[in-house]
């Protein structure tokens, strides 16, 4: 996931460093390296226990989320397939292009990770409220970016912060339906995107969208773990 308002510059001449996309940041090799280690990982991680869990959705009582399960593990991979492709693409339209979905993928992805929960939380008095608003803001944001996008900038970044702490809206709800473990993985995959913001922002610090990927990739972990929990291990 890049920085907001890119503006691509030109290729640098020499082989060692990769032209990043404001203040004249240079990628060295390594940062480029560990940052598709890091997308890597997640992406395994992702398939991994995505796969025992709609094992275990179709065999067990959670038949009937397993569509929820399947959104959010389909936008999880698709943000961190897109992320991979945008930062590891050398400076040309087609990065530029990569640019667009990699943010707007984001939209997608915090509204595929409220359907599982959302889901568990069916039939409660308000919940088909919350995932419409959830989902036409992510729609909106997702229009936005691809549309508009340099005149998005920055604000792209509140709408993903109001968007996915927009939970807290039935925060009571969450608290009461989900297993303890499971309520807690939530809350601090939560906290985990949002402390890896300081990263995002920290545009001169050396490995900083690595770091920012690591926070990305441990807050969607804790997120399907708690998934997991909530959906199959403590069903059984």
């Amino acid at each position: 996931m890049p920085p907001e308002e890119e503006t691509v510059t030109s290729p640098l001449n020499d082989a060692e460093t990769t032209r990043w996309w404001r203040n004249g940041r240079h990628y060295s090799v390594a940062e480029i390296v560990a940052d598709g280690i890091v997308h890597g990982i997640g992406i395994l991680f992702a398939l991994g226990l995505g796969t025992v869990l709609i094992v275990f959705a179709t065999i067990g009582t959670a038949r009937s989320e397993l569509p929820a399960i399947i959104v959010y593990l389909t936008t999880l991979l698709t943000v961190l397939g897109v992320s991979l492709t945008f930062n590891l693409a050398p400076v040309s339209a087609f990065k530029r292009l990569m640019a667009r979905l990699d943010q707007a993928a984001i939209f997608l992805f915090i509204a595929g990770t409220y359907t599982p929960f959302l889901a568990i939380l069916a039939g409660t008095p308000g919940i088909e409220l919350m995932f419409a608003l959830v989902w036409g803001a992510a729609i909106v944001g997702i229009a936005l970016k691809l549309i508009v996008p340099q005149h998005f900038g920055r604000l792209a970044l509140v709408l993903y912060l109001g968007i996915g702490w927009s939970g807290v809206l039935v925060f009571h709800s969450l608290a009461t339906a989900l297993p303890p473990t499971a309520f807690w993985l939530l809350i601090a995959g939560g906290i985990t995107y949002s402390a890896g913001i300081v990263f995002h922002l920290w545009e001169r610090l050396k490995f900083q969208n690595v770091l920012w990927h690591v926070f990305v990739v441990a807050g969607s972990i804790l997120h399907l773990w708690a998934i997991f929990d909530a959906m199959v291990l403590s069903r059984l």
